[in-house]
């Protein structure tokens, strides 16, 4: 098993998430701003990290349905796919920030602790199976 990178995309800043390399705990790793050099610090990360595979949190309105950030997320998947080809998983994140803001309040991190819960959600999902 390869680490894992979780991401949660929001409109201003995205969250990153790396498991360990056994790819069975998630923990927070990073916050970058939403802006033109976001895919390649991502990038940059899945290098550094060993990154073996991607869970993106899947981005829906309370019905169940595409939201206003979900075609950005799917531009995204798909720059990440041709940079590097690496899979990628959607897992739903509805709710991950505010969780997230409940548990630790919101600071520089709370991104990045939602792209954990996101992947952590993942793995726990995945380890079922």
């Amino acid at each position: 098993m390869s680490r894992l990178l979780g991401i949660d995309y929001g409109h201003k800043r995205v969250g990153l998430a790396v498991s360990d390399e056994t790819g069975t705990m998630a923990f927070p790793h990073k916050v970058f701003p939403n802006d033109q050099a976001l895919v390649k610090n991502i990038c940059t990360v899945i290098r550094e990290q060993k990154v073996g595979e991607i869970v993106v949190g899947h981005s829906l309105d309370k019905e169940g349905n595409p939201n206003s950030i979900h075609d950005k997320v799917e531009a995204l998947m798909l720059d990440l796919t041709l940079e590097t080809g690496l899979p990628i998983h959607l897992e739903p994140e509805q709710y991950t920030t505010q969780a997230a803001l409940r548990i630790q309040g919101r600071n520089a991190m709370t991104d990045a602790a939602a792209a954990t819960l996101i992947l952590d959600t993942f793995i726990v999902r995945n380890k079922k199976k």
